[in-house]
């Protein structure tokens, strides 16, 4: 198993309410530390991205600097949610911000995995699509993925939260966005903390009852593996209002009726 499997697939599992082991976290960890990229990888990354060295002239480190997927002839990874980035700033970028994340989740005190956290946030620092306000090509999607990387790894950063989720709004709509961009959101709905996480929740609710009670097609592998994690996702975010609270142990179910996938509400 890839290291990208195996951060689709923990992420997958815990989405959809799965509990680790203490076993099974350390196998995890152990996994992910074994996988750090060495130097020699990092540079054919940056050359094959034509970003040498990861830092321009503005001090900007664009691309990860731990976990660096292989550059291999210009493929880009998946996100958790199914998305085929276009880009390797998002593709890229949410590799090594997933598998962080997991590690924080994990292995909070870890030294390795401390170190890490604190130099990647003052990496984000640097970037446009981490601190600033960037729309351009993928950056708008990749600061998405910095919020959910901040929701676990810097709850504290409450302004560099908020700042981002100001940035999801002001550019929303300025252009026709992949429904995985709010699909991305919501799942950090159902992570950041509470107090910020609500009246987002409560401005979306109508839109997430709509996707909760509508059956999802389950035809290909993809559709088997993507819409319960989705479903599971929303679930999650729903659930924070006191009047879903019924709702959280829930499960997603396929229809012997029809063959698709249902949530029930009632």
């Amino acid at each position: 198993m890839t290291l990208h499997e195996l951060m689709v697939k923990t992420n997958h599992y815990l989405i959809k309410g799965g509990q680790l082991t203490d076993a099974h976290k350390a196998n995890i960890v152990n996994q992910f530390l074994s996988g750090v990229s060495s130097q020699s990888a990092a540079e054919r990354f940056y050359n094959g991205v034509k970003f040498p060295k990861n830092t321009d002239d503005c001090g900007r480190q664009m691309y990860p600097i731990y976990f660096i997927p292989p550059y291999n002839d210009g493929k880009k990874l998946k996100t958790i949610i199914g998305q085929t980035p276009k880009t390797h700033i998002l593709s890229a970028n949410m590799y090594e911000f997933e598998i962080l994340r997991l590690l924080h989740i994990l292995a909070p005190e870890n030294p390795d995995v401390k170190a890490m956290i604190s130099e990647t946030l003052k990496r984000l620092k640097t970037t446009c699509y981490g601190k600033d306000g960037c729309e351009a090509g993928e950056c708008y999607d990749t600061s998405i993925v910095v919020l959910r990387f901040l929701a676990a790894a810097a709850p504290h950063e409450r302004d560099w939260i908020n700042d981002r989720i100001r940035t999801y709004y002001l550019h929303l709509d300025k252009k026709k966005r992949p429904s995985f961009i709010i699909w991305y959101f919501w799942l950090c709905l159902s992570e950041l903390p509470l107090d910020i996480a609500e009246p987002n929740i409560i401005r979306y609710k109508d839109d997430i009852l709509t996707q909760l009670n509508r059956s999802c097609v389950m035809n290909s592998e993809n559709d088997k593996t993507i819409h319960p994690v989705i479903i599971c996702a929303i679930r999650n975010v729903m659930a924070r209002l006191p009047e879903f609270e019924y709702i959280k142990s829930r499960e997603p179910y396929v229809s012997d009726k029809d063959g698709r996938l249902h949530f029930d509400m009632n």
